[in-house]
């Protein structure tokens, strides 16, 4: 494979100078060796494409995705398990991280062990991973914890973008003009954009905590009542949070990445991808009463993805190369428009007790932006409780205020459960 990087992952690479990694943590009881974490990553690694791949610049600087039979082992530091708040520390460490070994793959695993509990960490540059792909190399991995001897699937790397979604769409030439058209539309606006540096200079930090399985419960069913969803509902809570904090600075605006394998069927759900289209939401001011108000965020959220034509989104993108650098300056010195990104991974589809060993916890994922506008908040479900993170930089917004949001958002969260059942 030798594949220019399609542009939602240009955008991700950054540049070769600039980490822009994702973790992944889950908390293990139960022992398994050196050995058997080896294997299981060798197999993991043989089937995925991207992770037998490195990055490399052309003499022009334009990143490719090169395969290569020279490449390193997934590499495994090791290191003594002392907390159970080490994971929020080594995320951190890895945020900071390129990969830019001469033969080392795009992806590394941290092992925090003690005598009966271990953390597994995987980390990997966010150009080739979404959340749904590190749901799978984690399933995968812990399968083959556990049962060494079984033998993964490998599948072929697509070389364009044209490549993979061929036959299911051709781009008309009325696209490729539009395409075209719009290429220079945006030269034009960045052109007159600044590109000054402004993107934060303080530290990338993380924020963790957790819904208990009653609330979590409980918040579900509401939303079912209501005709509303969890995502909806949370997204407006954020919202009202960031409102409630940071007053005239708050936006009103939060950010939701949807999964492309809802549209492209050629990007099977074990392959690994990092594009996610993006739909923008903010709160309808016109509607009365929480419940209203997120079920008309659920209905708008539900048009937004409809409407997406992401095939065509994926071809025309392509036509938008010459303006990547100029877009990823842009994102580093501006504030943007919206609060938060936010991304519900749902119920993941991990066991939770496998033959020799429990898996105690999963920490939705994390991400170290290196963004002027770094306010990331991932949700995920596992044993049926809620767990959050939510990242971002103190020079663009104060870890005290972070966690003022956080207070505000759970308090809000209780109140309305409160009042359901008043």
């Amino acid at each position: 494979m030798r594949r220019r990087l399609i542009m939602g992952e240009r955008i991700m690479y950054v540049d070769s100078s600039t980490p822009l990694n994702c973790v992944f943590a889950v908390t293990i009881r139960g022992s398994f060796t050196l050995e058997r974490l080896r294997n299981a990553l060798n197999k993991v690694q043989q089937k995925h494409p991207l992770l037998r791949a490195s990055i490399k610049e052309d003499n022009a600087g334009v990143p490719y995705f090169v395969s290569s039979n020279k490449l390193a082992e997934i590499p495994i530091r090791i290191s003594e398990r002392v907390s159970d708040n080490d994971w929020k520390i080594q995320s951190k460490v890895e945020w900071r991280k390129l990969f830019d070994g001469k033969n080392a793959p795009l992806a590394r695993v941290v092992w925090l062990k003690d005598a009966e509990v271990s953390d597994l960490i995987l980390v990997c540059p966010h150009c080739i991973c979404d959340g749904t792909t590190f749901v799978t190399l984690m399933s995968e991995v812990l399968e083959l914890l556990d049962k060494p001897e079984k033998e993964l699937s490998s599948y072929l790397p697509f070389n364009s973008m044209e490549g993979l979604l061929s036959p299911s769409f051709k781009a008309s030439k009325g696209k490729v003009l539009k395409a075209r058209f719009f290429s220079v539309v945006a030269r034009l606006f960045f052109l007159f954009k600044s590109t000054k540096i402004n993107k934060p200079v303080g530290q990338n930090y993380l924020l963790h905590w957790r819904l208990d399985a009653d609330s979590t419960a409980a918040l579900t069913a509401e939303c079912k009542a209501a005709g509303a969803s969890v995502h909806s509902a949370l997204c407006l809570i954020l919202l009202n949070a960031f409102q409630s904090v940071r007053g005239d600075k708050a936006h009103g605006k939060v950010i939701c990445p949807v999964d492309v394998r809802k549209f492209v069927t050629e990007i099977k759900d074990d392959n690994m991808f990092a594009f996610a289209p993006i739909a923008e939401l903010s709160v309808d001011d016109k509607v009365e009463g929480f419940w209203e108000k997120a079920k008309k965020l659920k209905e708008d959220l539900n048009t937004k993805i409809a409407s997406m034509k992401v095939h065509e989104l994926l071809i025309m993108s392509e036509y938008f190369h010459g303006s990547v650098n100029k877009m990823v300056k842009y994102l580093l010195t501006t504030d943007g428009s919206h609060d938060v990104t936010f991304s519900n991974m749902g119920r993941l589809g991990i066991p939770e007790s496998y033959n020799s060993f429990e898996v105690e916890a999963i920490y939705s994922p994390t991400v170290g932006f290196p963004w002027r506008n770094p306010n990331t908040i991932v949700v995920s479900t596992f044993k049926g409780e809620m767990d959050f993170t939510f990242c971002s930089n103190d020079a663009f917004l104060p870890e005290n205020e972070a966690e003022a949001i956080k207070d505000k958002a759970l308090e809000l969260l209780q109140r309305e459960l409160m009042m359901s059942y008043a």
